[in-house]
This record gives structure tokens, sequence and C-alpha cells, in this order.
């Protein structure tokens, strides 16, 4: 079984997290930016017509990759599930009453303030009760 939080431990792991996950947010964006870049210099492209930035753009785009697999792996070794990483929304894998939940958190809040049914995603957030310290309703 995957290790499992409570809302403390999970709230106890977001300075790590939070610097995580914000570098992720950022070349995530960086990454998006290259490859646009890329598939508009692609558009005049050919074998006789080669474009330097391209191959520039390549690599660098292969990089940024690299670095966001990294940044989520360091996640998973924490046993956080990354799920959106343009918001820099993770999911942290809980047992409320015998169920399996996640509880959530994303870049630019405080704490994690709330919690969805595995099957729900972040559309189905709920905000934790005032006094949760370990449990989810």
């Amino acid at each position: 079984m995957a290790r499992q939080f409570t809302v403390d431990e999970a709230n106890r792991t977001l300075p790590l997290v939070r610097r995580i996950v914000e570098d992720i947010v950022a070349q995530y964006r960086r990454w998006q930016d290259r490859v646009r870049e890329l598939e508009i210099l692609n558009v005049g492209r050919s074998p006789t017509n080669p474009v330097p930035r391209a191959e520039e753009l390549e690599l660098e785009i292969q990089t940024l990759a690299t670095e966001i697999d990294g940044f989520e792996r360091e996640l998973n070794t924490l046993g956080i599930r990354l799920s959106d990483h343009g918001e820099g929304l993770v999911d942290f894998p809980a047992v409320v009453d015998g169920r399996e939940v996640f509880l959530c958190w994303r870049v630019g809040e405080p704490s994690v303030q709330y919690w969805h049914d595995r099957a729900a995603g972040f559309a189905g957030r709920r905000p934790l009760p005032p006094h949760s310290g370990a449990a989810v309703p």
C-alpha cells in the first residue's frame, strides 16, 4: 500500500513540496513557450531549409522535459502525485473511514485545505472542515 497522509503530515511536507512544485510550474511554462516557438519555426523548416534556432529549441525542450520529470520523481518519492503541471496541483493519498481519497493542494494556497474522492479529481474538491487535523468527512 502506498503512503497515506494525514492533513497534518501533508502540511508538514509543504515547504519542500512548494519549492518542488514552483520549480515544476516555472519549467513547464518555459517548456510550453519553447514548444510553441518550435512549432512556429517548423512551419518553414525542411531538409533544404534548416532553421538553426529550431535545433537549439529541440535541445532546450528535451532538457526542460528531463528537469520536469526529475522534479516529478521527487514528488513521487515523497508519495505525492502531481495532477497538473501548469497549475501546480498535487494530491496526497489519504484514507478516511476506510475509503481512499486525496488531500489536495495547489501552488499559492497557504496549506492543504481541500480533499476529493480519487475518481472526482480537481472538479470534486471540497473544503476540509475547519477543525480538521487529520480527518476528512
